[in-house]
């Protein structure tokens, strides 16, 4: 009987279900984790960049984490960047690099990343970027006497950098300067016409005054010795004429950055060359961060997989915000303030 009632008893009793954990909460865009990511991936674009500028995070779009198992997540970024004053060869830490202002016809990039972190360490898988210049109307709006970015193929320009580069090649007694690109540049036609370029050079083999004989002999340096730099230009050309040249080189670096800066594209008709100004250093648009870099190392690399695994991510998202919205409709507690959104992250300098 005892039994049978023991029995009786045990049946009555209430069954308790294994209650699952709670997923995580996503990580906002501002968290430390995420700027950590971005910081990661921020570095990585630079060091795979061989043109133009360094770029500094402006904002963190987006975010989105995988867990692969313990230790192990694939974090997919969407980042926004703006154009610094650093030339991408230059030595000097990003830390210490001024970003574009606005009225110097700011840059953005903008950058999908996917990133894998595993016990702690984090490592880009694959990266793709593009990048545009803010609309001249936006700029004309706030500064109307402000120069606007010029093409890089642009006579007055090419004018005014093998004008330049002729004047310091001339003055010299070290190392004769080779172009390696033109960076960005504007013109100026009010008050006075002035033509503004900055462009990297590189040293060569050759002295100022041997490259006199035969310039067309003066090769860069090699790997093991390249010395590469950057120049700035202003040519006033009305109503005065003036010539004004600064040039900085950086020594050599290890390792050596990418050599081959130089785009295929035809010589411009009556292009002087005496100045080193290699036909093909002038095809670049203004702007340019057209990267598309996948880590050779890495497990998964294909370059249209990151963005298949981006848009799969963004179409999550958007149903968690939307479930999101479905529940800050249930009444709140009054004085309840709602927690800020994961994402977009704050804007570190300007919106364009």
């Amino acid at each position: 009987m005892k039994a049978l009632v023991a029995l009786i008893l045990l049946v009555q009793l209430p069954i308790h279900k294994a209650v699952p954990a709670a997923p995580p909460a996503p990580l906002g865009c501002d968290d430390p984790e995420s700027v950590a990511a971005a910081e990661a991936a921020v570095n990585y674009i630079n060091g795979h960049s061989h043109h133009g500028y360094k770029f500094a995070l402006n904002r963190i779009e987006d975010i989105r984490v995988v867990p692969q198992g313990p230790n192990n997540e694939i974090i997919f970024l969407e980042l926004d960047l703006l154009e610094t004053t650093c030339p991408i060869l230059s030595p000097t830490p990003l830390a210490n690099c001024t970003v574009r202002s606005f009225t110097e016809h700011a840059v953005e990039g903008d950058c999908d990343v996917k990133l894998q972190k595993v016990d702690g360490t984090l490592s880009v898988l694959a990266s793709k970027c593009h990048s545009h210049a803010d609309s001249s109307e936006d700029i004309l709006k706030v500064c109307p006497d402000c120069p606007l970015l010029a093409s890089l193929n642009n006579t007055e320009v090419l004018e005014a950098v093998s004008a330049a580069l002729n004047d310091y090649n001339s003055k010299t007694t070290d190392a004769y300067l080779r172009l390696l690109e033109i960076g960005r540049a504007k013109i100026q036609y009010h008050p006075a016409h002035v033509v503004v370029a900055e462009f990297a050079v590189g040293a060569t083999n050759c002295s100022a005054e041997e490259a006199k004989a035969n310039a067309g002999a003066c090769q860069l340096l090699p790997e093991d010795q390249s010395n590469f730099g950057f120049c700035s230009a202003v040519m006033v050309k009305r109503p005065s004429q003036d010539l004004q040249v600064d040039c900085q080189l950086y020594g050599h670096q290890v390792p050596a950055p990418y050599i081959p800066l130089l785009s295929r594209v035809s010589k411009p008709t009556g292009q002087d060359t005496s100045a080193g100004l290699v036909p093909s250093a002038v095809g670049f648009t203004n702007h340019n961060l057209g990267l598309s870099h996948n880590n050779p190392v890495a497990s998964e690399s294909s370059s249209s997989e990151i963005l298949r695994s981006m848009l799969s991510a963004k179409s999550v998202t958007k149903r968690a915000v939307a479930v999101a919205a479905q529940h800050d409709k249930v009444p709140r507690p009054v004085g309840f303030v709602p927690p800020p959104p994961p994402c977009p992250g704050k804007i570190l300098h300007f919106d364009i």
